[in-house]
């Protein structure tokens, strides 16, 4: 028989980490490795809107960075423990992306709008989600350590999914959505 999901442990409003420590399911810690999580969720609505094979398996490399960010942020602070670690080559890969995706592309010349297709706005979403991420693991560093690769990663991700969506805009030949701002006189 399989082991139950539910394990009735968090029905007090915590969570364990990896080490032992538990928190209240509201703490800046859990916060971030959720968001972390539901952009985790957001790559793959993304994966699953495209049809690029190269474009899936780098996202699919960037998911599995999630995860090594989340067992990072999801380990108990000072407990000396085993954890995956983010290299200077994952950065590295989200920026040789991006540069190879502009090439393609027209400089961006005014705002944007998300939208225009269901993948390119897939791809916003995502942005926004890790802006998120990267927004709750400052706040975690503020008063925990947090490796710094970490919020480098997330930053550069961000900008990765900006120019995914944009890419995506290009490749389906949709057309991009610039903000017209209201300016009454």
């Amino acid at each position: 028989m399989a082991s139950k999901i539910y394990t009735k442990t968090g029905d007090d409003g915590t969570t364990g980490l990896f080490g032992g420590a538990r928190l209240s399911k509201d703490h800046i810690r859990i916060e971030a490795y959720g968001t972390v999580d539901e952009l985790n969720s957001c790559i793959g609505w993304l994966t699953s809107s495209i049809h690029d094979a190269d474009l899936i398996n780098l996202l699919r490399n960037i998911q599995s960075r999630l995860f090594t960010i989340g067992s990072n942020l999801a380990s108990q602070p000072g407990k000396d423990m085993i954890t995956p670690d983010l290299k200077q080559e994952d950065i590295a890969l989200l920026e040789k992306s991006i540069d190879e995706m502009q090439e393609s592309l027209e400089p961006l010349k005014h705002f944007i709008l998300p939208g225009g297709s269901q993948s390119v706005s897939a791809a916003h979403l995502a942005r926004t989600v890790c802006r998120r991420a990267e927004r709750r693991c400052v706040s975690l560093a503020n008063s925990s350590e947090v490796d710094p690769s970490i919020i480098l990663y997330l930053n550069r991700l961000s900008d990765f999914f900006f120019v995914v969506a944009r890419w995506l805009a290009h490749k389906e030949g949709v057309e991009e959505i610039k903000w017209e701002p209201r300016i009454e006189k």
